[in-house]
């Protein structure tokens, strides 16, 4: 929000045993069409111009392809120590079945980690679907949802659901604004006093969404409830 442009060189080498280069490279202008992107150099370094947010959406992408790769890896591992199957067109069927399987009913994402908390406090029903379990792993700004089919939700259900939380999320993070509230003090009276006035401001501030951590609080909301909320906390 406030950066019309920033430019990011990307270090696309670690594909290099996967992928050829110049294929990944057209992927990701097709991914993030709004991104200007400069010549790939020898070294595998490639320059990329754009939004904030756009550049973050491809960093999304490229986490979430490196993931995808360590999956594979790990399922072909794991098949490497199951015994052969007596046929093996019983098994080359067995395994493209367990494929689609798969795909139907287990999809991951990647999201803000902020967004992610303020849609799990604030707008739990997007992850309470019957037949359907979402679960999230935090690794510092990133959160990776996983939306897999618990029983008796249809093929279809588990994308849905993953889109609804995708649209959700795209809809927020142009929205929501950030407050960080530093502690004066790191004793445990002082975390506790700012614990106790983020309670009382709740019913002020319903929308908005307090994280605290050992050093600072993150409030997150609308531009205008989060300012509101910072001055109260503050005074």
């Amino acid at each position: 929000q406030v950066f019309s442009s920033v430019t990011s060189t990307l270090n696309v080498s670690v594909f290099k045993d996967r992928f050829v280069l110049e294929d990944l490279v057209e992927e990701m202008k097709k991914q993030s069409t709004g991104l200007s992107f400069g010549a790939l150099q020898p070294n595998g370094h490639i320059a990329v111009q754009g939004s904030f947010p756009a550049i973050k959406g491809l960093r999304d992408f490229l986490l979430l392809k490196a993931r995808s790769l360590s999956e594979q890896d790990e399922r072909k591992e794991s098949k490497s120590y199951r015994k052969p199957r007596r046929k093996l067109q019983e098994h080359g069927s067995t395994t493209e079945a367990r494929n689609v399987v798969h795909d139907e009913e287990k999809q991951v994402m990647v999201l803000d980690t902020d967004i992610y908390h303020y849609m799990r406090q604030l707008f739990p029903w997007i992850f309470s679907v019957n037949g359907v379990v979402v679960s999230g792993v935090t690794d510092g700004d990133l959160t990776t949802v996983c939306v897999e089919n618990a029983g008796g939700a249809d093929a279809g259900q588990v994308l849905r659901v993953k889109k609804r939380i995708e649209d959700r999320s795209l809809k927020l993070h142009e929205a929501l604004r950030k407050e960080r509230i530093p502690f004066q003090e790191h004793g445990r009276g002082e975390k506790q006093r700012y614990k106790e006035v983020c309670e009382s401001l709740k019913a002020c501030y319903p929308h908005v969404v307090v994280i605290p951590y050992d050093t600072h609080v993150d409030i997150i909301g609308f531009p205008s409830e989060v300012l509101g909320f910072a001055k109260e906390l503050l005074r």
